[in-house]
């Protein structure tokens, strides 16, 4: 016997075009609601209006894409691991804490990379027109 999700309903069109229309309301919902996305987004902007500026090479964009979106994915990924756990649990939890603080720490971990890689890419530049 096959157990049907409710994303299971429909065709394959409409499944799809379903999956998009939730990934976008996630997007939007930690947009909105998480203070670290704003963060995330202005240093995204940030980095590209540099990047275009000092017309970076090929190689240091793919960098700064790739840390755009795991730093994103990460904290989008903190955020569902900290509502699934709200959801289960309003109490104080030692375990609960360990769960939020170590995911939140893996956007941490992130960021400081992303960041220590900008500086290796972006100083250099910085450094000729001074």
């Amino acid at each position: 016997m096959k157990i049907l999700r409710n994303k299971d309903t429909g065709n394959f069109l409409v499944r799809y075009i379903k999956s998009f229309y939730h990934a976008l309301n996630g997007i939007g919902y930690a947009l909105i609601h998480e203070h670290n996305m704003i963060i995330i987004l202005l240093a995204v902007l940030v980095t590209t209006f540099f990047g275009f500026y000092f017309e970076i090479k090929t190689y240091e964009w793919l960098f700064c894409i790739a840390s755009f979106g795991a730093v994103s994915a990460s904290e989008m990924i903190n955020t569902a691991i900290e509502a699934a756990i709200d959801l289960e649990t309003c109490k104080i939890h030692p375990l609960a804490k360990i769960a939020k603080d170590t995911a939140s720490s893996a956007t941490l971990i992130l960021s400081v990379t992303a960041f220590i890689g900008a500086i290796l890419i972006f100083v250099p530049y910085i450094k000729e027109i001074i």
